[in-house]
């Protein structure tokens, strides 16, 4: 799952929290420390991604009238570029070893800022991090339909794209995470 820079906070808040009901892992700081710190880590992996994607609109874009005259798809073509950029970019495209690869770097700051304290093997403190992202980006879509479907049911017609649809969405949005033990 592409992760959104909406999201990052609620990803983040799912590691404190999962770290902080960890039996062996203790948190000198507080969980809010670990918490920006994980955030702050996720934003800027984000921000490569979408540095790598501008370049690859950019290339598109210069390349527009060949693109156009092969009748090739864009999209394909996006991917492929995408593809090729990334290592150049610090991007992983594959999200498992993306997330793993954030479990690392997230490990790696809590550990040297003594955000987080355990005795136990790193790989444990590791597993914990990337279940974060894994169940959130499992659960994403299921919270998505619900919401999208409360919506949809609701007496009021609300019109997608609107500001009241987008605030109504995240209320509703907060609301099945909390539901969930995921803020």
């Amino acid at each position: 799952m592409r992760l959104k820079p909406q999201q990052t906070g609620y990803i983040a808040t799912k590691i404190g929290i999962d770290l902080a009901n960890a039996p062996f892992v203790t948190m000198p700081k507080g969980r809010e420390a670990v918490v920006e710190a994980a955030k702050k880590i996720i934003d800027e992996n984000l921000a490569k991604e979408r540095a790598l994607d501008e370049k690859v609109k950019s290339i598109l874009a210069e390349n527009d009238e060949e693109i156009e005259f092969q009748h090739a798809d864009e999209r394909q073509l996006f991917f492929m570029i995408k593809k090729k950029l990334a290592p150049e970019y610090g991007v992983i495209m594959n999200y498992d070893d993306r997330y793993n690869d954030l479990a690392h770097v997230i490990l790696d700051e809590l550990y040297e800022n003594y955000l987080a304290e355990y005795d136990v093997n790193e790989n444990q403190i590791k597993n914990v991090i990337f279940k974060s992202f894994k169940e959130f980006a499992n659960a994403y879509e299921e919270i998505d339909d619900i919401v999208y479907n409360k919506i949809k049911n609701m007496q009021k017609e609300v019109i997608p794209g609107s500001q009241e649809y987008e605030l109504l969405y995240e209320r509703l949005y907060q609301e099945e995470l909390a539901k969930r033990g995921m803020l």
